[in-house]
């Protein structure tokens, strides 16, 4: 059921904004959000927490495994790892989350748009959108990327948001659709409300948990998208990221035996895909009914001990009395 418009009902702002964050309540959302929020603040106090900078050198130490001066090796340059995993989370974020809101405005304006006018501007909208689905994204990437020689990271998020916008607006569409003849938009268009006020006040509130699904979708496909370009040497090693650490690790042979230079990085991008994935998991929950009562059903078996997977309810029987 949609929520009922703005100001109508007599539900505070305070009741509305934590219905609005009901979908990080559940396991796999405050999960996802703990991980998230390590490496959020790996990000932040980076400089506080590497013991030594990303690229000072220590050639007594030439690929040496974890140690107490060194707790994820070195390179083969007796750089600290454990310093370029910490300096290159702040790269992967700002690459990663800067594409999700670029990526996620584009889609809600396209998309909401899309699905409220009628006529030839949302059949040209949607080719849009549809043009930008087929696109490749990865060849795309490398082709523009590949034009700078050294772009910066906000560089780097736009060309990946443009790859990545059009699957949120296609959804986002759709919704609008089914939200435009609803009754509470019907009055509000017959009450001389301004579009974007319709838009803004009566059908986004309701789009609230497809927004943040798209946004975690789109900064996931960005945090992989980067670690792409960076591993195949498109971007330059001035942007030290995880992909980089991998790049260095392939072309200077570490692979099989020095498994301190690559496996860290690689369990990095494993976790933060983990973590946008729990999240994503349950955005899913809160916006599809059927998950959401399956979920708030298996809560409530566990808080009574029972297991939720157990197929067959036992049923308690009592012995019948023989009459003789």
């Amino acid at each position: 059921m949609p929520a009922p418009p703005g100001g109508r009902s007599g539900t505070s702002g305070a009741a509305r904004f934590g219905r609005a964050f009901a979908m990080f309540r559940n396991a796999k959302s405050l999960t996802g959000l703990a991980i998230l929020g390590f490496f959020v603040l790996l990000a932040l106090l980076g400089d506080l927490i590497a013991p030594y900078g990303p690229l000072e050198k220590d050639f007594d130490a030439l690929r040496q495994p974890p140690s107490g001066a060194h707790w994820l090796g070195t390179t083969h340059m007796g750089e600290d790892v454990f310093s370029q995993i910490v300096y290159g989370t702040r790269g992967v974020l700002i690459v990663g989350f800067s594409a999700g809101v670029i990526a996620t405005l584009v889609a809600v304006v396209v998309g909401v748009a899309a699905g409220y006018v009628a006529g030839w501007r949302s059949e040209s909208l949607s080719a849009i959108t549809n043009v930008f689905l087929v696109l490749p994204g990865l060849p795309l990437m490398i082709i523009v990327a590949s034009q700078y020689d050294n772009p910066s990271l906000l560089l780097i998020a736009a060309v990946l948001a443009i790859t990545g916008w059009a699957w949120g607006a296609r959804v986002l569409r759709a919704q609008t659709l089914s939200l435009r003849n609803r009754d509470f938009v019907q009055a509000a268009r017959a009450n001389g409300e301004p579009l974007y006020r319709i838009i803004a006040v009566e059908m986004l509130p309701n789009l609230t948990a497809i927004i943040a699904s798209s946004f975690v979708g789109t900064v996931t496909a960005a945090v992989l998208g980067l670690t792409t370009l960076a591993f195949i040497g498109v971007i330059p090693i001035t942007n030290l990221n995880w992909g980089t650490i991998l790049y260095w690790a392939q072309q200077n042979g570490a692979f099989p035996d020095f498994w301190w230079w690559y496996v860290p990085a690689g369990l990095c991008i494993a976790l933060l895909g983990m973590a946008l994935s729990l999240i994503n998991f349950g955005i899913d929950e809160y916006v599809n009914p059927r998950l959401r009562s399956a979920g708030e059903r298996a809560r409530a078996l566990r808080k009574k001990g029972m297991s939720p997977s157990t197929g067959v309810t036992a049923v308690r029987t009592t012995p019948i009395e023989d009459p003789r």
